[in-house]
Parts: C-alpha cells; structure tokens; sequence
C-alpha cells in the first residue's frame, strides 16, 4: 500500500510564501516523476510542476519564476516552494506519484488527499 502525505497548505496574503510537502510511503523501489497538480473550484486539475527522478523539471507557464519544485529521492519526497502568492492560485494542491515501481508491478498514478491553498487580504 503506498500512501502520499501532503502538508504546508494554508492561508496567505497576496505576495506571500508557502512550502509544500509530499512524503510517500509504502513498499516502493522507485519513482519516476513527482509532481504537484490543483483544482479551483469550476476548473479542472491542472499541472503546476513536476520533476523526473533525474532531475528534469516541467513548470505552468503560470507559475514560472515564482514556484519551485524539488525532491528528495531517498525520502520518496517532493517539495513545492510557492512565492509571490496571487488570488489565481487559489485551489487544493494534490501530489501525484507518476511510475511507481514496487515489488512485482508499476502503478502508473498515486494521488495525495489534497491540501487547500488560499491567497487572499
């Protein structure tokens, strides 16, 4: 059973800073990409940023020079350092686990609960 566990959601001003957390867990060999995707309310699940277990990164042209993504692939954990906080980024991040290799299979997709992220005054 692989879990993923999100943290670092919350309330903050417009041009503020939040870091989010996603730790996996379970029986897990390897993992080829780690990612974060949200939803806003009326839209659907978008990309926000990704990164290989090379290191090869992918961002939204929306959050480009704000956001950063990185991972710890001892600890099966990505990171998502979010700054200069816009009302537009409002959504439930989710982490996604994409390839998962575990001891007899590959799972193509695991996803986090969610955790909500809100920017305003």
């Amino acid at each position: 059973q692989v879990q993923l566990v999100e943290s670092g959601g919350g309330l903050v001003q417009p041009g503020g800073s939040l870091r989010l957390s996603c730790a996996a867990s379970g029986s897990i060999f390897s993992i080829n990409a780690m990612g974060w995707f949200r939803q806003a309310p009326g839209n659907e699940r978008e990309l926000v940023a990704a990164i290989s277990s090379l290191g090869g990164i992918n961002y939204a042209d929306s959050v480009k020079g704000r956001f950063t993504i990185s991972r710890d692939n001892a600890k099966n954990t990505v990171y998502l350092q979010m700054n200069s906080l816009k009302a537009e980024d409002t959504a439930v991040y989710y982490c996604n686990a994409h390839g998962v290799r575990l001891a007899y299979q590959v799972v193509n997709d695991y996803w986090g609960q969610g955790t909500q992220v809100t920017v305003s005054s």
